[in-house]
């Protein structure tokens, strides 16, 4: 079964509501990485997310769109916070991945408040950003980011400059916090009457890894049954509007991919009585406190 598609904010591009999240494919060989394809084409995902801060990922990902140029929505993530910097980012990664221009750069994390002010101001990032795309290497400019402030520093992001998309975690766990519930709530609103894409990462995180060896290449711990991710994947996916970025580890990638096929618009979707007993069972911890 294919993944349901929606429009991804104002960019014009119908992407799949389970976008790739490609740091799956920083410490991966090209053999995995093109099997990982494979799996991306079965379900007819059509939206790669990558970041040049991920390993060798968007070296990785630089075969398929040689192939595959037309079918993917690609996206990718600058850490500059200067101009130059982020501007000789931006070429670097074009080269890396053998494209001309890229669907989507973002500021990744950012967090950060004076990080933030530099990117965010004259002589930023924000500047090659929007000369970059007066000059066709990108299409569109978005914002990401971690931790329970980012809600809330996504909201004054965006009375600062009018992205595309945003980036953030979304999870039942996280959303216990009332703080960033609220927050949330809030930028999702703003977003929808602005047209702006939200992107949400996390959906299958279980807890921090707390001391013994990490077993997938996730920096959590992520849950590993089918019917357990099934009830957290159709959790973030009974949101209307927001997409959900797949898992930092190719292995559990088919199950949230499964999971996000089997999702079917307009239904219920696991209530927060079923979320809170899987909770429960499991021991769930929040992974930002």
């Amino acid at each position: 079964m294919s993944i349901a598609t929606q429009p991804f904010g104002r960019t014009g591009h119908m992407s799949t509501r389970a976008i790739f999240g490609a740091a799956s494919l920083g410490r991966v060989t090209q053999k995995e990485a093109d099997q990982t394809l494979e799996v991306l084409q079965r379900f007819g995902v059509n939206h790669i997310d990558v970041a040049a801060s991920y390993g060798d990922a968007e070296l990785r990902i630089a075969p398929w769109l040689a192939q595959n140029r037309s079918q993917f929505f690609v996206a990718t993530k600058t850490d500059a916070r200067t101009a130059e910097e982020a501007k000789e980012e931006l070429h670097r990664s074009l080269k890396r991945m053998g494209i001309d221009y890229v669907d989507l750069w973002q500021l990744h994390n950012l967090v950060d408040p004076i990080e933030w002010d530099t990117a965010l101001s004259p002589g930023g990032a924000i500047d090659a950003a929007v000369e970059a795309k007066k000059r066709g290497l990108i299409r569109a400019v978005g914002v990401t980011g971690h931790g329970l402030q980012i809600a809330a520093t996504h909201r004054r992001s965006l009375e600062r400059f009018d992205f595309d998309s945003v980036l953030l975690p979304y999870n039942y766990i996280t959303m216990q916090n009332s703080y960033y519930t609220e927050n949330f709530n809030a930028l999702l609103s703003t977003c929808q009457q602005r047209n702006v894409a939200v992107q949400t990462i996390k959906s299958i995180a279980y807890k921090p890894w707390m001391g013994h060896e990490h077993t997938h290449g996730t920096w959590y711990e992520p849950l590993e049954e089918q019917q357990d991710i099934d009830l957290a994947v159709h959790w973030v996916l009974k949101r209307p509007g927001i997409f959900l970025n797949t898992v930092g580890d190719i292995q559990l990638l088919p199950k949230v991919l499964d999971a996000a096929s089997r999702w079917q618009e307009g239904s219920a979707g696991p209530t927060d009585e079923q979320m809170q007993e899987l909770s429960t069972r499991l021991g769930m911890v929040p992974l930002f406190v």
